[in-house]
């Protein structure tokens, strides 16, 4: 059955399956940001907050305890950990703010800093709009298809490749995504990149060497979360919102769901889900072993998609008082 993890700010709130849901809160007060799963051991968890550094878990969420030591900041806006053939625990990713990027070989016993990320011709330009001094990591995509190979997305100012585990990289490509704020790759689909940014909605079939603006049917395009499904790469779900000022504070929030198909514009998809307004952009999630399903988590709860995203439906969760007052900020699924 699956289980799901969701980054609510105030707490990290694990959800589990059984004859009715039941909600866990751990790390309260520490400002989860961002959420991985390792998809050889799915018990194994990780989570980045603002501010209080990267967490792990190997008891499928049950207990949490601090990453070991080499990341050189404590604010973790992005975690990502790759599949390895040669390891019992996956290679993990930890994305920082100030912009760093740190590997674990070691299931985040110990770190090291990948200093290529900043050589990028493009670094002189990232800026963090509300910050302009600075900008971060948004999001860590670790490739299925290819090991080694990652996407690393910086708000502000780029989308990029490493081949090696970020030893080397290959920078922004003109007409490129520049404010990703989630990005996809699939199994069944090789080369193929999703993107949901706040400059619109785009795709790569080559692995990131081009990419097309693909906005058709989107009336809100600034794009937050971005999920496909497990078992077709044709069928996308997008949240949206007008723009950032609209799409992360639940007091004056108003976002939507969208999907597509094959040869498809996207349409809406909101049937089940609250009021688009007093509704923070929806974080997305799937689970390899669940065709057609979808999750979304927003500030209203969590929301189960059967039939590939064209309708929702409430799960029946008794949520802490309070808990989604800052909105959310990551979702993952994963199977215990």
């Amino acid at each position: 059955m699956t289980s799901l993890a969701i980054a609510a700010r105030d707490a990290l709130l694990i959800v589990r399956p059984g004859t009715a849901w039941s909600v866990e809160a751990h790390l309260e007060g520490k400002n989860a940001e961002s959420i991985a799963v390792d998809p050889a051991d799915p018990a194994r968890l990780y989570a980045g907050t603002e501010g209080n550094g990267l967490w792990r878990s190997t008891d499928a969420g049950r207990s949490w305890e601090p990453a070991g030591t080499g990341i050189p900041y404590s604010a973790i806006t992005a975690v990502a950990v790759a599949r390895s053939a040669s390891r019992r625990a996956g290679v993990v990713f930890a994305g920082t703010e100030p912009s760093t990027l740190s590997r674990s070989g070691d299931g985040g016993e110990s770190w090291q800093e990948l200093t290529a990320l900043l050589a990028l011709p493009s670094s002189s330009r990232w800026s963090f709009p509300p910050k302009p001094y600075t900008h971060h990591v948004r999001w860590i995509e670790t490739d299925p298809n290819i090991e080694g190979r990652l996407y690393v997305a910086i708000e502000a100012g780029a989308l990029v490749r490493s081949d090696d585990e970020g030893k080397t990289w290959q920078d922004r490509v003109p007409g490129g995504p520049i404010d990703t704020h989630t990005a996809a790759t699939h199994r069944l689909a090789k080369g193929r990149v999703y993107s949901a940014a706040g400059d619109g909605y785009f795709e790569s079939f080559d692995g990131g060497e081009s990419w097309s603006r693909m906005m058709d049917g989107l009336q809100h395009r600034y794009l937050v979360g971005v999920a496909v499904d497990p078992a077709d790469p044709d069928t996308v779900v997008v949240s949206a919102a007008a723009g950032p000022s609209v799409a992360y504070r639940p007091g004056n929030a108003q976002a939507y769901v969208y999907r597509k198909g094959a040869g498809e514009p996207f349409r809406l998809a909101v049937d089940g889900l609250p009021d688009a307004r007093g509704t923070v952009a929806s974080r997305l999630a799937t689970v390899a072993d669940e065709p057609n399903v979808f999750y979304a988590a927003n500030n209203h709860g969590l929301f189960r998609s059967e039939d590939g995203g064209r309708s929702w439906q409430a799960l029946a969760i008794a949520w802490p008082a309070g808990v989604f007052g800052q909105g959310t900020a990551a979702l993952a699924a994963f199977n215990e």
